[in-house]
């Protein structure tokens, strides 16, 4: 089964390996297929938003979850709107994210769930085939994942622990909820990785669906062709071509040892040379994906 098949997929991995690049090229292949689909931005950095600011990104739509709102929002859905007045006078439900462990991590993952849903907190609110989560960084989203957990099993019963288990049983659902780590072929990103998929196991019960390699530098020089050019390394041109190759030599290094080592399975992307990644290279990047995921 596809991971664009399921209607929620969450996307993580160590800052900086390009998981907002990777969740977006997911968005785009989704898309690609007649999809309805949306990117939901956990960090507040609104990356997604930018980027389709000026440009038509089709079928996609993108939105960034304040935990503060989705709380809000679901106190609305379980009290009505005068008892949401008193709470929201008071503030009280600020000072709940900001101060119990775990709210701001379960009320952002509620909030994923719901956007994933048929029928929606809002009943104005449309559906979507496909929700790509650009999720924290590794430690923090799996946090973001053992939340439901957490809090269903200490809550007393009630609404929230309802909640929490609806949650839960999604992100275990292996028809509905596809999960992707994306990682680049480099020492500390693979040893992350490879220590990430066993806590992804304590927190939902399985591995990632797949791991993405992203970045990966083409090889363009064989063995011979590198021995012909290294009495010339002292060039600029032949320096430059020789400092590629070794970034592409040691990236392959590295993708074998995630390969013997990965119980998913690992795709590779290329690294694109191009000054910004906008969304006709995002969207290309998508359609390579999609049919290998």
């Amino acid at each position: 089964m596809s991971v664009l098949d399921r209607r929620l997929v969450y996307v993580t991995g160590k800052g900086g390996v390009g998981k907002t690049t990777v969740a977006v090229a997911l968005a785009l292949a989704g898309a690609a297929q007649g999809k309805r689909t949306l990117v939901c931005e956990v960090s507040e950095q609104r990356h997604t938003a930018r980027l389709f600011a000026d440009r038509d990104a089709g079928a996609v739509d993108t939105i960034t979850v304040d935990p503060t709102e989705a709380l809000q929002e679901w106190l609305g859905k379980q009290v009505g709107g005068a008892a949401l007045k008193v709470l929201s006078r008071s503030q009280a439900f600020g000072y709940f994210v900001a101060a119990a462990p775990g709210a701001k991590e379960l009320i952002t993952i509620a909030k994923i769930w719901e956007l994933s849903q048929d029928t929606r907190w809002s009943g104005e609110a449309g559906s979507y085939d496909l929700v790509v989560v650009d999720a924290p960084a590794s430690g923090h989203g799996v946090a973001m994942l053992r939340a439901p957990d957490t809090f269903g099993a200490i809550a007393p019963g009630g609404p929230i622990r309802r909640q929490a288990h609806k949650v839960r049983d999604m992100l275990r659902d292996e028809q509905r909820t596809g999960f992707v780590a994306v990682t680049t072929a480099e020492e500390m990103p693979v040893n992350e990785t490879l220590e990430f998929q066993d806590k992804f196991v304590e927190a939902i019960g399985r591995d990632p669906d797949v791991i993405i390699a992203n970045g990966l530098y083409p090889e363009r020089l064989s063995a011979d062709e590198r021995t012909a050019l290294e009495p010339f390394a002292e060039r600029p041109n032949v320096q430059a071509a020789l400092t590629v190759d070794d970034r592409a030599r040691a990236q392959r290094t590295h993708l074998r040892r995630l390969r013997r080592a990965a119980r998913p399975p690992v795709v590779t992307l290329p690294y694109l040379f191009t000054d910004e990644l906008d969304v006709e290279a995002l969207t290309a990047l998508g359609l390579r994906l999609g049919p290998r995921v």
